[in-house]
């Protein structure tokens, strides 16, 4: 067989896990190139080299062009591409995934696909932001209220500190400019938050459609997540933009953003919280504590049996069976 041509892409084992790598990276008006293993991104500046190996998400925003060549690199070093409107604000479309088993992808359909299961995960998202209290028995409704009122504590909360003021959260997804300075900050921040989040589940090979407290939208586990850390990450970051002398409130808060998280705790804290969600029995705590894009045979494809058991692919089956 004639030999492909190209450098080979990295095995499994190689590839730095997802919460190792850099949370994201914002690019727009710039052509993107692969150089040996880096991406290369030019404008009229310069070239700036970016490790294909170290790179969680890669959001293009208006006026980038990539290569054939550039996603290719990305591809094979697991990392994920978010198109992005601008100011980072709207969601178009996404890359491929790190992980190369469907392990956490089939418990997170199982979950959602149950009732009283999708019920545990809610209340096990809520008691995140409710440290310390019972949220076993609050009905759905309940703990919508509880969480509407902690949000609204927390931007008086950022308001008084800062001395920005706060009437209630107004944007218009079509129209950044037509927000006040702190809506825009907001917008600006949960965009960026949404996109960390987002590769993060991309990366582990989650579903960002199947979510639990939100439902029937693209994104709706990327929300749910993505709430689990506002009041601490984009929230405050938007009101101290807010408050400074920023002219430019959407590359700004990116930047804040960026700084708050580049320690990638976030990225470490989110795959945690992600598997403990979903691979949790209710009582025993986490089925298992291997890492999801670490897993042993995890590029093995195997056949579903209705006994509930595996079976082995790649193989012909026709000698077992009298028909």
């Amino acid at each position: 067989m004639k030999k492909i041509p190209g450098v080979p892409p990295a095995e499994l084992a190689e590839l730095n896990r997802a919460q190792d790598r850099v949370s994201f990276v914002y690019l727009e008006r710039c052509v993107l190139h692969r150089d040996s293993n880096a991406i290369t991104a030019t404008d009229e500046k310069g070239v700036v080299h970016l490790p294909a190996a170290t790179l969680g998400v890669l959001m293009l925003g208006p006026g980038t062009s990539i290569t054939q060549q550039a996603m290719m690199l990305i591809a094979d070093n697991g990392a994920t591409v978010v198109w992005v409107g601008e100011h980072g604000i709207r969601y178009y479309a996404h890359g491929r995934s790190l992980a190369r088993s469907s392990r956490l992808l089939l418990a997170q359909a199982a979950a959602v696909s149950h009732r009283d299961r999708r019920l545990q995960v809610a209340r096990a998202m809520y008691r995140m932001r409710f440290p310390g209290e019972d949220t076993s028995r609050l009905t759905m409704q309940q703990l919508r209220g509880k969480e509407g009122a902690r949000v609204r504590r927390c931007y008086r909360e950022h308001s008084l500190r800062t001395g920005v003021s706060w009437n209630n959260r107004e944007y218009d997804p079509d129209n950044f400019d037509g927000s006040d300075r702190v809506n825009q900050a907001l917008s600006a921040a949960h965009a960026c938050l949404y996109g960390i989040v987002h590769t993060v589940i991309v990366a582990i090979g989650a579903s960002p459609g199947l979510g639990f407290v939100h439902t029937g939208h693209e994104r709706s586990f990327v929300y749910d997540i993505a709430d689990l850390y506002k009041a601490e990450i984009s929230i405050p970051v938007a009101f101290d933009i807010a408050a400074g002398e920023s002219t430019d409130i959407g590359s700004d808060t990116r930047r804040a953003v960026r700084d708050r998280v580049h320690d990638g705790a976030l990225l470490d804290r989110c795959v945690r919280d992600i598997r403990s969600l979903l691979l949790t029995d209710g009582s025993a705590g986490p089925i298992d504590e291997e890492p999801l894009d670490e897993e042993a045979g995890s590029d093995v494809v195997r056949l579903w049996d209705e006994g509930g058991y595996e079976l082995a692919g790649g193989r012909n089956y026709s000698g077992d069976v009298n028909f």
